[in-house]
């Protein structure tokens, strides 16, 4: 504001027009925030979920679940693996190209990231393998649990 614009105002009215230009800045700022983000966000689906309700073949969705015992199968190409995605009530076949975690095997949980293709299947651009709360790194399995603070210890000093 110019000088000739706030010889008018009292002190308190321009701190009052300075709240509102701040408030209105921030709700703006917020506002943009949300608008580039929306197509950022990823929806968790369950395989019976999304057999029931697909969603959109261009939506990025996650799709969690156990992958199936038996269902893990290489493709020719030798990058790409078909395995199924099951929640005890439906199964939903997913694809992926691209290098599997090391801890993702038959019968463990799974989150894969992708979209729903034309043809039902899932096609995942990103794996992200769950394991349980026994999980043991291979370089410590057979260590008693001294043996294990002991390595944990010689890793931090």
């Amino acid at each position: 504001m110019t000088d000739s614009a706030t010889k008018g105002l009292k002190p308190k009215h321009q701190r009052l027009v300075l709240l509102s230009l701040a408030l209105v800045a921030l709700i703006g700022a917020g506002l943009l925030a949300a608008w580039a983000l929306r197509n950022q966000a990823s929806y968790f689906y369950l395989p019976s979920e999304i057999i029931s309700e697909a969603p959109a073949p261009d939506q990025g969705v996650r799709l969690g679940g156990m992958v199936e015992m038996g269902s893990i199968a290489e493709q020719p190409d030798g990058t790409t693996i078909r395995f199924i995605v099951e929640d005890g009530t439906a199964e939903v076949p997913v694809s992926f190209t691209g290098i599997a975690p090391a801890l993702f095997v038959e019968g463990s949980g799974v989150v894969a990231e992708g979209k729903m293709g034309a043809d039902g299947v899932f096609v995942a651009d990103n794996l992200l393998a769950k394991h349980d709360e026994n999980y043991m790194p291979k370089e410590l399995e057979g260590m008693t649990r001294e043996q294990v603070r002991q390595q944990v210890k010689a890793t931090l000093e």
